[in-house]
């Protein structure tokens, strides 16, 4: 990625987007859509390289290592959805230097809280990690 050519990004980065915005799509419209995004998240669930905006390597890698350290880190936001207020919550799991596990979800609640959303976060990654 150091040597990659840079491109702008096609909208600005700090709108929030909404249901409520825009017109209604045609039948055909929603299925090719639904179609469309359906492959992709089978394909972000499948390849790690591609669930985020940039890496610097394609594929997953595994490492020998003779360190048996498991660890995660989470993250939450608060009521990120303008929609609904509901927040978005993720983790990573490591075995070693190695990525064996990650999620990014919308929680399926509306929480009170930030303390609240990083619970629910936090409960994530430790019910992956058991």
């Amino acid at each position: 990625m150091t040597n990659c050519k840079a491109a702008s990004t096609p909208m600005s980065s700090t709108d929030k987007l909404s249901k409520t915005q825009g017109s209604p799509l045609s039948e055909t419209a929603i299925l090719m859509y639904r179609s469309t995004v359906g492959a992709l998240q089978y394909l972000t669930l499948t390849s790690p390289d591609i669930s985020y905006a940039a890496t610097f390597s394609h594929g997953l890698f595994i490492r020998k290592s003779s360190s048996r350290l498991l660890s995660a880190f989470y993250d939450a936001n608060w009521a990120g959805c303008p929609d609904n207020r509901r927040s978005t919550s993720g983790f990573v799991v490591y075995l070693g230097p190695n990525l064996i596990s990650w999620s990014s979800r919308k929680q399926p609640t509306v929480s009170r809280s930030s303390t609240e959303v990083e619970y629910k976060a936090l409960a994530n990654a430790m019910a992956e990690l058991v």
